[in-house]
């Protein structure tokens, strides 16, 4: 089974309000996929209705090959869920807890909890009302991972962490990805998402505006070239240049966007001495802000 999570047209609706349209997106087996948008774009909507917390307006999804709705306690077994409204039992300890949640789930490997509890350096013994938001969040983690579940969902997961336990999490995520486990985060932290999403997806006012590999996304997004000549160039030979744009010329020096391949451009450029190329690539950052703007657009 290649699709971890399937949806097809999935939309909700509050009244007149939205919450998401249409979405169609799959998850494969194994791999580590990044959902981004802005705050109210319909991620934790389109969670909830993963996890059959709501139900849809219309359209349908599956979880491991099963409808989410008619067998939700089933795929449950099969899930580790942090929630990004994370709340615990503020009077119980951190080990009660997790012993509770492991009893729920039929028994879980107390070895492996107290793994997960070294590495992201937690306190179980502690009452977790004493604790401070990042260590309930280690606790959050730890519960959603300690049954080594099939698929993780994750909202906003390092919230409140600090970074050296956030780099403890990215190394964790790698190393179930590599067994084969497949992970669904939700992140405003763009940077993480970059360095362990195989692909992502951005949803954009409740409809989903890409679904791609981080690396095709980089080649398609606007990169910017700075090139020094080693004399003045007419800047007018290069706006016609397709998916050049924003080209300023300085002296000897031309600065522009490309969308896209840059080999009109650099083909352009050698009618001239060049004598240097600056490029910077774009970031996920960049390119989630250029689909977030892009849209804002739009709608004006």
């Amino acid at each position: 089974m290649d699709a971890i999570i399937a949806t097809e047209r999935l939309t909700k609706r509050y009244g007149k309000q939205r919450g998401i349209t249409d979405l169609t997106l799959d998850v494969r087996a194994g791999e580590v996929f990044g959902f981004l948008g802005p705050n109210g774009a319909g991620k934790t909507t389109t969670i909830r209705l993963l996890l059959d917390f709501i139900r849809p307006t219309s359209g349908r999804a599956a979880i491991l090959g099963q409808d989410t709705h008619q067998h939700s306690v089933a795929i449950r077994r099969r899930i580790g869920y942090l929630p990004g409204d994370l709340g615990l039992y503020e009077r119980m300890t951190g080990h009660d807890l997790l012993s509770y949640f492991a009893h729920l789930r039929g028994g879980v490997d107390p070895a492996y909890v107290r793994l997960l509890a070294e590495r992201f350096a937690v306190d179980l013994n502690r009452p977790i009302r004493t604790l401070s938001r990042g260590n309930k969040q280690k606790i959050g983690l730890v519960q959603a991972l300690m049954h080594r579940p099939e698929l993780l969902i994750l909202d906003e997961p390092t919230s409140g962490l600090d970074p050296l336990m956030q780099h403890t999490f990215q190394t964790l995520i790698r190393e179930i990805a590599a067994e084969g486990r497949t992970v669904f985060l939700s992140s405003h932290a763009l940077a993480e998402v970059e360095l362990i999403a195989d692909r992502v997806g951005i949803i954009r006012a409740g409809e989903l505006a890409v679904v791609q590999e981080i690396g095709a996304l980089k080649e398609q997004a606007l990169r910017r070239l700075e090139i020094h000549f080693a004399r003045p160039v007419p800047p007018e030979f290069f706006h016609t240049i397709p998916g050049v744009r924003d080209v300023a010329v300085d002296g000897h020096v031309l600065r522009c966007t490309v969308s896209g391949s840059v080999d009109a451009l650099i083909k352009a450029a050698a009618r001239y001495e060049v004598e240097n190329i600056t490029s910077h690539e774009p970031d996920l950052e960049e390119i989630f802000l250029t689909y977030f703007h892009e849209g804002t657009r739009d709608a004006a």
